[in-house]
This record gives C-alpha cells, structure tokens and sequence, in this order.
C-alpha cells in the first residue's frame, strides 16, 4: 500500500512540473550568422636574452709626420711634376729652329710697337724712321740769393720758400740750396739772381745762371 501511493505522488507531480513547459511560447530562433574563422594564434616563443656587445677598443691614431719646409716644398714639387703631361721628345735641331721663332716674333712685335709710339709723338703724323726735331722742354726758373761763390764758375743759390699749411693755414718757411753755373763769375754773396734749370753740368751743378737781379749793397 506505501508503494502505491508513492507511485500516485510522482505521476501526479510529473504532468504539473511539465505543464509550465509546455505553455512557454517557443521563442523565435535567431538567424544564423556565418562564423568566421578565427586566424590561429602564434605560439609566443621565448625570447633569447640578448647578448651584451662590448665595444671594441679603437685602434690609436697614427701621429701625423711633420716635414720640414724644404722637404714639404720638394714633395710638392714632385707631386705637381707627376700630374703633368710628359712631353714629347725633341732635338736639339727643333728646339733651337722654336727658339729662333720665338726671337723674330718678339723683335717684329717691338719693331711695330716702336713704330706706333714714334708716330704718337710726332707731330706730322704717321711714323717715320727719320728723327724728329728736338723740341726743348719747359725749364724752371727759380729766383734767390747767393750765399757762396767761393768755387770757380760756381755759386750756391738759397731758394726761401713760403706757403700755407693745408690744414692749420700757417705759413711755414722753408729753404733749400742749389749749385748753379756761373760762366764769368758775375755774381757774388748776397746777391739776388735768378737760375735755370738744365742738363747736368757737374756732380751737383743742374742750373745755369739767368741774371742778377739786385746787388749786395
């Protein structure tokens, strides 16, 4: 008998424990997506422990050889002499006939060029091999006073000169002397005269005696 009524329990359970269930409303399935296959995943590999670099020890710096001057300027030279093109071989007969060349264009050269500068100074106008007429410069003249005339034909002449300084407007006094050639000693000390210039006549002499202005009193 408690066997039965065990049995009627559970059948009398089982229908109400189902009966929720069933009265669910079946819920929508959702639409199917299509799965995308995920990329394998590398397997992490462990890394090596990186080896320690040591520096190397840098190699010294050879010491740079100073020349002297002399031997400098020669290494140069050979340098220069090594990068020029060799020249070709001559004779004797060659180099002397290049020679000759050279000479009688440069005396043709100066022949013309001398030529040209005789026809600029002339006056009449295109060169010509005849000397030209001398023409005398213009000499100075200057005027002073006899200070010796101890010498033979000779008498030394104080020139006093006088002018304005260019930046203080002063005038400064100055004095220079000269030899002058006296033909019959005419002047004496202390006379006034007046001197040209001209070819040198002496070691010292350049002028001539013009006049005598004034005496000595």
């Amino acid at each position: 008998m408690a066997d039965e009524s065990n049995d009627e329990k559970t059948t009398e359970e089982t229908p109400a424990a189902q009966a929720p269930e069933a009265a669910a409303p079946e819920a929508p399935e959702a639409e199917a997506t299509p799965e995308v296959p995920e990329a394998p995943k590398a397997e992490a590999t462990p890394e090596a422990p990186e080896a320690e670099v040591t520096p190397e020890p840098a190699a010294p710096a050879e010491p740079e050889v100073v020349l002297p001057p002399k031997e400098r300027r020669a290494a140069n030279r050979a340098a220069k002499a090594a990068k020029a093109p060799a020249r070709s071989a001559r004779t004797d007969e060659e180099r002397q006939a290049d020679r000759v060349a050279a000479r009688a264009q440069k005396a043709s050269s100066r022949r013309t060029s001398r030529a040209k500068a005789r026809g600029k100074l002339s006056h009449d106008g295109p060169a010509t091999t005849e000397p030209r007429e001398r023409v005398p410069g213009t000499q100075k003249v200057r005027q002073g006073v006899v200070v010796s005339d101890k010498a033979d034909k000779t008498i030394t002449v104080r020139i006093d000169v006088a002018r304005r300084h260019r930046r203080y407007k002063k005038i400064v006094r100055t004095s220079n002397t000269l030899h002058a050639h006296d033909e019959r000693n005419d002047a004496n000390i202390g006379d006034t005269v007046v001197v040209r210039e001209s070819r040198p006549l002496s070691r010292t002499k350049r002028w001539r005696l013009v006049q005598v202005v004034e005496r000595a009193k």
